[in-house]
């Protein structure tokens, strides 16, 4: 999985003041949180560290068997896509409420029951007797991993010292990178030997000792203070965001830039079973190991922002996914890996700076605006996804690009009305400076 938006910046801004959906007591004192070299810090950052290996890998353990489920169940490709599209669906879905949940449960159980539910989801998963009951499956494995991304972000923000948060934000983003690529990775190579079930179990197993690494290695919440619920309190907080045009048409590019992505790579295997490639499950599977190249672009994001501002940076991200999409529809082997490579980066860049700029933007409720983000980024892998297979099943790849270049062309005019927004915004103040 593409590494999720986690809201590590929104959390961080968070981590002094509660959002205003829930009351708590004071945040602890800096003295009380863990920090590299203090008891507790390097256990914390490998639980976490697993966890998020465990989490990425089982949503989007389906993704590389696509052509073996279609063959194995005589599905379509828009129909076997349902097993990833359920799955991210019902994150999205879930995230937000799960989120409320952590406020007055507590960060740690409730990543804890999460983590047990999909692992044991997880392991009946290769046993599924039907399409039908396995996308089913993947939906309640789904909904029961939003669990994560609602309350690590939490957690780290409470339990660790701030100087310290973003080291520790990064082994655990770290992990849902490796472990959305090394979960494709692993069940393409096992497919190819034993089949899909067994690939799908050897993911199930790979997360069930994440998850009892987690368990034993978590250390106790010692600064969580339960807050009360209010869900009215929420209900504003999501409407005001909802209300805010420019934190809109960020959940819109995240969603536009994901349903390029989802579309591309839910699809790329049937592509490359297919003539003139006809490559084995394994080599497939190898594929997301072009994962790795958006590591790089999600660091140099920043880098980019500071120097080209934030509309230059998304109109830079979004011609190199064109351009890659475009490179893609050749007959050559390297070719289409090459326009793999431009898609992940543009994608992992767009993706970073439009996570980034929800935090920014959102001046009170920042945990709900970011939660609002995830909830827009996995409906829009769900949408593309599906859409994508669809799409590949009435007109080859070439119609999957062409859906990915339609979602390009939304990111654009949404980027160009920005633009001229802030133009008229910047003329207006002029008169009333003078």
């Amino acid at each position: 999985m593409p590494p999720a938006d986690t809201g590590a910046s929104a959390v961080v801004a968070d981590a002094s003041a509660p959002s205003s959906p829930v009351s708590t007591t004071t945040a602890p004192a800096a003295s009380e949180r863990l920090e590299p070299g203090r008891p507790g810090y390097r256990r914390m950052s490998f639980a976490l560290f697993a966890a998020g290996v465990a989490a990425f890998a089982l949503l989007y353990s389906t993704q590389a068997l696509l052509p073996a489920i279609s063959t194995a169940y005589g599905a379509s490709a828009g129909q076997a896509s349902w097993t990833v599209s359920a799955a991210t669906g019902a994150l999205a879905l879930f995230v937000l409420p799960l989120s409320a949940l952590s406020e007055r449960f507590g960060r740690r159980q409730l990543m804890t029951v999460s983590l047990a539910v999909a692992v044991l989801v997880g392991l009946l998963v290769p046993f599924a007797p039907s399409i039908g009951w396995l996308i089913a499956l993947r939906a309640v494995q789904g909904a029961a991993l939003a669990g994560l991304p609602a309350s690590a972000m939490a957690y780290l923000a409470e339990e660790v010292r701030p100087k310290a948060l973003i080291a520790a934000i990064g082994l655990f983003v770290a992990g849902n990178s490796i472990g959305g690529m090394s979960g494709r990775i692993l069940t393409g190579w096992v497919a190819q030997a034993w089949g899909w079930r067994a690939a799908l179990a050897a993911v199930g197993l790979l997360a069930l000792a994440c998850a009892i690494t987690f368990h034993v290695l978590i250390p106790r919440a010692r600064n969580f203070r339960p807050g009360s619920l209010n869900p009215k309190a929420l209900a504003r907080t999501v409407a005001t965001h909802l209300g805010n045009p420019l934190l809109v048409r960020l959940y819109a590019i995240g969603a536009l830039f994901m349903t390029v992505f989802g579309a591309v790579y839910t699809v790329i295997g049937y592509r490359l079973v297919e003539e003139p490639f006809s490559l084995p499950q394994g080599v497939i599977g190898s594929i997301f190991l072009v994962y790795l190249v958006g590591t790089v672009s999600s660091a140099a994001a920043g880098r980019l922002v500071a120097r080209l501002g934030r509309r230059g940076a998304l109109y830079l991200a979004v011609s190199t996914t064109a351009a890659g999409l475009l490179l893609s529809l050749a007959d050559s082997l390297a070719a289409v890996l090459a326009g793999l490579v431009l898609i992940t980066a543009g994608f992992f860049a767009g993706h970073a700076v439009a996570s980034s700029s929800v935090s920014r933007t959102a001046t009170e409720g920042r945990a709900q605006a970011s939660a609002l983000y995830q909830s827009a980024y996995y409906l829009g892998s769900s949408a593309g996804g599906t859409l994508g297979a669809i799409a590949f099943h009435t007109g080859g790849w070439a119609a999957t690009v062409a859906l990915g270049l339609l979602a390009v062309v939304g990111v654009v005019s949404i980027t160009l009305y920005g633009t001229r927004v802030a133009r008229a915004e910047r003329r207006a103040l002029v008169p009333a400076a003078r």
